[in-house]
């Protein structure tokens, strides 16, 4: 039988020339699954207690940057630092601060176990969010694990379910044979945040397999050639939110040229993350998100040296801030 879209689809899926059709999701007024997503921090207090305050504001922050999505909490979010009870409050104060937000609010809810997986999904529910997404199962011991936690979740969720592909146990990972199988057998799946090697290949392969495959997202790579292969977007950390905006608003507008010359220098900012831990609180502080730099992960010291690099390659991108 053949497949009927809308106008709005076909035209949503039009653009600059890429190898693979896309489609923007909007059937039973979802917000479209496409552009940038950055994972949202979680800031702490001087006494390292969630600032929930801070929280609710990283949402402005999201809203005035530009971005067409935001997560929380995700690996980047220390969510493995943070109590349950942390968690579900978390979830609650950012539905409450995105409601009426133009950005999409995806809420993470994985778990080590199908079990614990599920009380956190069922909250989320409550909740109302766009989308949800899930780290494969930290106690998993096999692709059936894997399997029984996502159907879990497709059967229970009534929105988009996006699988994170990395962070799951050492060992297993979720193939693109079983991203694809799940995607054909839950009309909600086939949401994907690709972080695992070798990346391009493997969502080259799973876009072979839309419609089923509904959004491509990456975690890290050349997103500027990521929208040359017409994946649907990228989910970064969350410093840098509104040059992702603009790097998203100026793909759609076909300004490629222009998206090469802002990721390079954008990209002199994320060389630096994995030489200077505890960079990205540093920098959420420094744009006035957080009160603090605090982090239950990592400590930040930086010396003279490191803040003057910092704040060198900071100056490059300040003309194209606007949040």
């Amino acid at each position: 039988m053949a497949t009927t879209f809308t106008r709005r689809q076909l035209l949503a899926g039009l653009g600059s020339a890429v190898l693979f059709p896309r489609l923007a999701i909007s059937a039973n007024g979802l917000k479209p699954m496409r552009g940038a997503f950055p994972i949202m921090a979680t800031p702490y207090t001087e006494s390292k207690d969630v600032d929930f305050e801070d929280l609710a504001s990283e949402v402005q922050f999201m809203v005035r940057s530009g971005v067409q999505g935001m997560v929380w909490p995700q690996s980047a979010s220390e969510y493995t630092k943070l109590t349950k009870d942390e968690r579900m409050k978390g979830m609650e104060v950012l539905a409450k601060a995105a409601k009426g937000a133009k950005p999409a609010l995806i809420l993470g809810v994985q778990g080590g176990t199908t079990e614990e997986m599920l009380e956190y999904a069922r909250h989320a529910e409550k909740l109302g969010p766009d989308a949800v997404i899930a780290i494969p199962p930290t106690e998993g011991k096999s692709l059936d694990d894997f399997r029984a936690y996502y159907r879990a979740l497709c059967r229970i969720a009534k929105r988009p379910v996006f699988i994170q592909t990395s962070a799951g146990p050492k060992g297993i990972e979720p193939t693109t044979d079983f991203i694809i199988e799940l995607a054909r057998e839950f009309p909600n799946a086939g949401y994907v945040k690709e972080e695992l090697k070798p990346l391009v290949p493997r969502m080259q392969e799973m876009a072979k397999h839309r419609p089923d495959i509904k959004a491509l997202f990456s975690g890290t790579g050349d997103w500027p050639s990521e929208m040359r292969l017409g994946f649907d977007g990228m989910m970064p950390g969350s410093p840098y939110s509104d040059i992702y905006g603009k790097l998203w608003e100026l793909h759609e507008a076909g300004e490629m040229a222009k998206v090469d010359e802002l990721f390079s220098r954008l990209q002199a900012m994320i060389d630096l993350e994995p030489k200077i831990p505890g960079m990205r609180l540093y920098m959420m502080k420094r744009r006035g998100v957080f009160k603090t730099i605090i982090s239950r992960r990592t400590e930040f010291k930086p010396t003279p040296k490191v803040i003057e690099d910092i704040e060198s390659n900071y100056a490059r991108l300040k003309p194209d801030l606007r949040a």
